[in-house]
């Protein structure tokens, strides 16, 4: 068994895996076309190579007789704190249950704390049990749960916790001024991933009750565009928001 970092070359044998393991865990939830529209997206040649040539992100791959037989991804957020965020950990169906997993999580946990993250978060639908169980038996703690829509169908998603830095007084908002010279009140733990990025949430009043918009996380800027399909775009830097784990299975 080999573990090491994914290159462009692997593609092909990552969205196999992709669509195989994705298909064993949540079959049972989520169409053959949801799944193949899902890796199809997201697995797109240029989102891979973009991904693969940042610094924040890990993504290894698990290597059995010249086989990549699971992967992983990873990418390191800075919110409130700085989060290693696993966005996925697959293992093909027919090579689980032989230590592959705990490997490759073993590898994101290393690289994530050169990092210097302060934690790392998994998520897994509550009805993939197996996911479930893989997160608690390595030591992470449920610490939140939210609801996601898949093909229209509502599902509960956990959220995995393991902290890596002593406990601390995190930074949890911020204030920008605007061109106007109000003042925008930025919340440093809500936010969507950018390409180069963090978008984080901003109100015009510090009780955060009424909406602003988005700053850009890679240059701070407040000139942060919503298109009709609700991706963000930064009109000073470029930052483009991306797709994250099921938002591509949104039919």
């Amino acid at each position: 068994m080999e573990i090491r970092e994914a290159t462009t070359d692997d593609l092909e044998a990552i969205r196999s895996v992709a669509r195989a393991s994705l298909s064993a865990s949540y079959g049972h939830a989520v169409s053959e076309e949801g799944i193949a529209e899902l890796v199809d997206r997201w697995y797109d040649p240029s989102e891979v190579t973009a991904d693969l040539s940042s610094g924040r992100t890990v993504c290894p791959v698990a290597v059995e007789s010249g086989e990549i037989v699971g992967f992983a991804e990873s990418y390191v957020i800075d919110r409130d704190e700085r989060v290693g965020e696993i966005d996925w950990l697959h293992v093909h169906p027919d090579h689980r249950g032989s230590g592959f997993g705990g490997r490759l999580l073993a590898y994101v946990e290393d690289r994530l704390r050169e990092r210097d993250v302060d934690r790392i978060e998994g998520r897994v639908l509550a009805t993939n049990e197996s996911g479930t169980r893989f997160y608690e038996d390595e030591g992470y703690d449920r610490t939140d749960e939210s609801e996601i829509t898949v093909e229209r169908e509502t599902f509960d998603e956990l959220v995995y916790t393991k902290r890596i830095a002593e406990d601390s007084e995190a930074e949890t908002s911020r204030v920008y001024t605007d061109d106007s010279g109000d003042s925008v009140h930025v919340d440093l733990s809500e936010s969507e991933r950018g390409a180069r990025g963090p978008f984080y949430l901003a109100y015009a009043d510090p009780d955060h009750g009424e909406r602003y918009g988005y700053v850009c996380g890679n240059c701070e800027s407040l000139d942060v565009v919503v298109d009709t399909m609700d991706r963000l775009e930064c009109n000073a830097c470029g930052n483009r928001s991306k797709p994250t784990r099921w938002d591509a299975a949104y039919l």
